[in-house]
């Protein structure tokens, strides 16, 4: 362990109680610039022809990627717990952004 993890492992999060509650959202819209990334997070509702954003995020590259690999390895474990996660209408397979050996169960 450095010096900066020491820093990372102390550090303390306030949580306000408005956005403790989070935001449903079922869809998110990704784009990006030589310096940032922006997802906008939606929520479709059936019957509305407009999809509403209820967040926004912005992420310099490095923490962009940084997500990727967070998402990756949360997903594996999920799966690994609960069971492979079914897309709707979408074949099946294997999103694997880095070359990371395969998991078995």
């Amino acid at each position: 362990m450095n010096e900066k993890d020491d820093k990372q492992q102390g550090l303390q999060l306030e949580l306000p109680q408005q956005v403790a509650q989070g935001e449903y959202a079922n869809f998110a819209i990704i784009t990006h610039s030589s310096s940032d990334f922006i997802i906008d997070f939606a929520r479709v509702l059936p019957g509305v022809p407009k999809a509403q954003v209820k967040s926004r995020v912005i992420l310099a590259p490095e923490h962009a990627k940084r997500l990727l690999g967070a998402l990756q390895e949360n997903i594996m474990r999920y799966e690994r717990e609960f069971g492979p996660i079914k897309i709707p209408n979408q074949e099946p397979r294997t999103i694997s952004p880095f070359d990371l050996p395969k998991g078995e169960a």
